[in-house]
Order: structure tokens, then sequence, then C-alpha cells
């Protein structure tokens, strides 16, 4: 425990600021336990808590805002990527795209606190045409609020950190390894679950050059098209009816009965 504590001295405003920004850039480090631990070392005054929030502050933003140029520059192409990179099912990932869409940059007061949506806050915000100035802003805050938090209760439960540290060091390489069964546990479920989703939507499914071709022969078909409509860069198909997944229940009785629906997504 005095080692690696003494390594997060020694190191830790450069260690934040490269993790969190590793972190923020869609890698899959748990920053949690390092901000706990950096508010538990402010306490015993082993590092300025300033200095804390600054460096990790820095480390998400420098992500952050290459994730919202990116969401500028590429648009959708960008979010399909994250989307198909994520371990998440479709739906939770659609449902934070929505959620995104209903409340727009007050998202990122509160995207950090949820996995789905902090992988893609920034690039949305990009690719919903918002100012610079406007993202900084919400995603300060947002940063800020999510470092507060956890830095916070490390400072206030230093000593139970502590504790846990102990027993952790006395474990030694078994709760390495029970911590790391775990994590691939969780990996492996996430990834049958996304599995699972993926082939229930494998039935019934058209290529882009099968629809083009119903359509070039003038077959009767109603096209849905799901995708969420805040994208700039985003087109719909000819005669197709743009319809969000929210206001699916809402507006279902228009969709017709005597004709084959496709709906679009992406």
């Amino acid at each position: 425990m005095n080692e690696t504590a003494g390594f997060v001295v020694h190191h830790g405003y450069s260690l934040l600021f490269v993790w969190l920004l590793l972190e923020q850039g869609a890698l899959p480090l748990p920053s949690i336990p390092l901000l706990l631990a950096c508010g538990a070392l402010s306490r015993s005054g082993q590092l300025n808590p300033v200095l804390v929030i600054a460096s990790g502050l820095a480390g998400c933003l420098v992500a952050d805002n290459l994730w919202f140029q990116l969401g500028r520059a590429r648009g959708a192409r960008i979010l399909s990527f994250l989307c198909r990179i994520s371990l998440e099912p479709d739906s939770c990932v659609r449902q934070t795209e929505n959620s995104f869409q209903k409340y727009g940059l007050r998202s990122l007061l509160v995207s950090k606190f949820v996995p789905g949506l902090n992988a893609l806050a920034a690039p949305m915000a990009g690719s919903s045409g918002a100012t610079l100035a406007r993202f900084l802003w919400f995603d300060t805050l947002g940063a800020l609020l999510w470092m507060f938090a956890y830095c916070g209760l490390g400072y206030a439960f230093s000593d139970q950190i502590e504790t846990v540290g102990r027993y952790a060091m006395r474990m030694g390489s078994g709760l390495l390894a029970v911590v790391i069964g775990l994590l691939l546990t969780w990996i492996l479920w996430k990834f049958v679950q996304r599995r699972r989703f993926l082939r229930k939507l494998a039935v019934g499914r058209i290529t882009p050059e099968e629809l083009r071709g119903k359509l070039d022969r003038g077959e009767d078909l109603t096209i849905i098209d799901l995708r969420h409509a805040h994208q700039p860069d985003v087109a719909s198909l000819p005669g197709a009816i743009r319809v969000s997944i929210d206001e699916l229940d809402a507006r279902h009785t228009a969709i017709p009965r005597d004709r084959d629906v496709v709906l679009f997504c992406s």
C-alpha cells in the first residue's frame, strides 16, 4: 500500500492527467479508484487538491475537445464507429442518443456519470452544430461535478479507503486475480448480451442494394427512417417517413399495414 501511495504521490498530477486523457479517449480504464485515491491523499496533505482538480480537468477537456472536433467534422461516421466498438447493446446506445437529443448540451453535466452517454456526448455535441464555447462551458462544469464527486468521497472517507487498501495488500495477487476475473466476466456478459441483440435483428434484414432495387422497380414500400434528426449531415431516403424511436408508440397508426415496411437506422 505504501509503495502504491508513494507512486501516486510522486506522479499524481501527471498520472491523473494521462489516465483521464486515455479514459475519456475511449480506453476502458477505471478512473474512479484513482480519483478516490487522489481525494484521500489530498486530505492527508500529500497532494494539492487544486492541482488534482486542475490536472484531471485538463485531461478530460483535451480528450473531449478532440471528440467534439471529430464529431463536428465526421458526424454520423464517428457515432457509428463508437456504436460498433461499444459493448452496450445497440438499444442502450440509442437510448443515450435520445437522451442527448432531448436535453441537448445539458446532458454534458451528468454524462461522465453514465458510461454510455460518456462515450457519445462529446462527438454528439459536435455533430449537433453546437458552438465550441457552449460545449466547453457545459463540458467543464460536467467534468468538475464528476471529479468533485469522487475526489470528495475520497477526501471524506480517506480513513476507510486506507483500511481497504491495507486489506487489499494483505491479499496480494489473490485480490488482483479476483478483480481481473470479475472484469473479464463482465466483458464476456456484455459481449454475449450484444450478440443476442444482434441475432434478433438478423431476421428480415435487407441490404441497401436490395432496397435500391425495390425502389427502382417501383415496388410499393413504406420506409421508416429511425435515425436521430439532430445531425445536420444526415439526409433521409426519398419518400421515407422520419420517425424517432421515441415517437413509434404515438405514431404507429400512421404506418400502413398493407405493404412491406422497411425500418432504416444506422
